[in-house]
């Protein structure tokens, strides 16, 4: 009776382990430890005497630099941080080249980093943030409105460059921002992973032909990147956070999902992941960075084609 009990509790635990492990790669050992905050212009003002805060400019035209920008800010678009990897195009370069970059921009271990673009562009804003929380660097701000909010509070602009000295930047990778590609595919099916797609509806759906495969992953929830924002008022500028709980509730979205944010390559999922994560305050949020360029690649995977019918 005895053996019989000790095998029937062993099969038992076979079983729970089963079921576990393949659970136990979507829970990140540590959270991150970044601060990243959605400031206000007004912000920018208060701060402005502060030795410690170094200003990205990382809209891509430099022309739009040279004619006005915050003062102290520094140019670096945000193209600068992606390229080929000999797999795939567009992906986030390796970890000693985010290095250099960053240094190569002012930013020290003690800086405090605001980062700002225009328009639609503030998905260039919320990547770069992405990067620096990735890269372990603790303090954060994104500028809520953009330039154009900026320049509508009325506060002062210049054509003049900052000069600086490079400090030491120090990467501290961190992994549990994000998820891979065999993540991802041990996530599919998993019954409270979620997948967000803030991608347009008619790549969502696999209307236009881009990609080796159109689509999306099987049970991705589409929630286009712009209705997070107050739309074509100004792009760079989020919806009040109640109507964007809203928009969450009503897909069925709860801060006890796992959630991966994935997108066409990586970029437009940071805006969902830094309203979900920073402001929200949802737990379990990453970033899937191969997206469906990576996904869309892998010709054993499924996909699913349509719009979402929510």
């Amino acid at each position: 009776m005895r053996t019989k009990w000790r095998l029937a509790a062993f099969v038992a635990s076979l079983i729970t382990f089963a079921i576990l492990i393949p659970l136990l790669p979507f829970y990140p050992a540590k959270a991150s430890t970044t601060t990243v905050q959605i400031v206000q212009p007004s912000w920018v003002a208060e701060h402005a005497n502060d030795p410690n805060l170094r200003i990205l400019d990382v809209r891509v035209n430099p022309f739009d630099y040279f004619t006005a920008h915050i003062p102290g800010a520094v140019h670096i678009a945000d193209n600068t941080f992606r390229g080929p990897n000999g797999t795939l195009p567009v992906q986030y370069w390796e970890t000693e080249k985010l290095r250099s970059l960053f240094t190569q921009a002012g930013i020290t271990d003690t800086s405090k980093v605001l980062v700002y673009s225009d328009g639609r562009d503030v998905l260039g804003a919320t990547m770069v943030a992405y990067l620096l929380e990735r890269s372990g660097h603790a303090d954060v701000a994104i500028l809520d409105g953009g330039f154009t909010g900026y320049k509508t509070a009325q506060l002062p602009v210049t054509k003049e460059f900052p000069q600086y000295s490079p400090g030491n930047f120090t990467i501290k990778d961190d992994p549990s921002v994000r998820v891979t590609l065999e993540q991802v595919k041990q996530a599919l099916g998993q019954p409270n992973v979620v997948f967000i797609d803030p991608r347009p509806p008619e790549l969502f759906a696999g209307e236009q032909d881009i990609w080796i495969r159109n689509g999306h992953i099987p049970g991705a929830k589409n929630i286009p990147w712009v209705s997070f924002t107050v739309g074509e008022a100004n792009f760079h500028q989020l919806k009040p956070l109640g109507e964007i709980q809203q928009i969450l509730a009503s897909r069925g979205i709860t801060p006890d999902n796992d959630i991966i944010v994935t997108c066409s390559t990586g970029r437009e999922a940071t805006l969902q992941y830094h309203v979900l994560k920073h402001l929200l305050g949802y737990p379990k949020v990453r970033v899937y960075e191969g997206s469906w360029t990576e996904y869309s690649a892998q010709l054993d995977l499924p996909i699913e084609t349509g719009r979402d019918a929510a």
